[in-house]
């Protein structure tokens, strides 16, 4: 079977690593140590996928976000949250996905609201993926999410058309950078958003599980 889509983009939070938890319980105790005014896990969950600087401007209007980012930076290093230890694992089978994929031939790309810093540390304490991913973009080096720069940018180191490129998330800005770029998309359930919000955001399909990715790229989108 003919594959159609050549270059398949990934977000990690949320859709290959299954660090929601891990974020919203880092974000709650920065925010208690630090005295901020409390916010809901729900509040910080659907804020996941944006750059950081971003999603504290919507979680804290209040604030300067830079200078907001600045000082829970600082906290987070103090408190060695950078350290190996602090690297969400990946979902269950997420390795056996990302090595059938590369067996079928498909171009496997990242685009992802972490760090570079962030992302390069995640790959490298998942050693089997840090040879998976021919080109990654992350927040602070292009456009944050919903912006469809990131996008534009894997299509052209990458050299596939748009239509021929498959973006794979687990939140709605995911969806709608994807859309921004004219690049079909695809959602995973279970990540930051629920379910109901990424029907509603207009992805071709939404998957329970990472796990089943391949067998809905082998049946065809107009399948699921």
């Amino acid at each position: 079977m003919a594959r159609q889509f050549d270059l398949l983009i990934f977000d990690w939070d949320g859709t290959l690593a299954d660090s929601t938890g891990v974020i919203v319980d880092g974000m709650q105790r920065a925010i208690r140590a630090l005295g901020l005014a409390p916010r809901s896990d729900e509040a910080i969950r659907s804020l996941i996928g944006l750059g950081f600087r971003e999603g504290l401007a919507e979680l804290y209007p209040e604030h300067d976000p830079a200078a907001l980012e600045a000082t829970l930076m600082a906290h987070r290093s103090a408190q060695g949250e950078h350290a190996a230890h602090s690297v969400a694992p990946l979902y269950d089978g997420v390795l056996e996905v990302i090595a059938t994929l590369h067996t079928r031939g498909h171009g496997l790309a990242v685009a992802t609201g972490k760090s570079r810093i962030g992302l390069d540390r995640a790959i490298a304490h998942h050693a089997p993926l840090e040879r998976a991913f021919i080109a990654t973009r992350t927040a602070d080096e292009t456009a944050t999410k919903p912006n469809p720069l990131m996008l534009f940018e894997l299509l052209e180191e990458c050299r596939v058309p748009a239509h021929r490129a498959l973006m794979i998330g687990d939140t709605d800005y995911d969806i709608a950078m994807a859309e921004a770029a004219g690049v079909p998309s695809l959602a995973v359930a279970g990540g930051a958003h629920p379910a109901e919000r990424l029907h509603a955001a207009g992805a071709l399909g939404v998957l329970d599980a990472i796990t089943l990715l391949p067998a809905w790229l082998e049946a065809g989108p107009l399948k699921n």
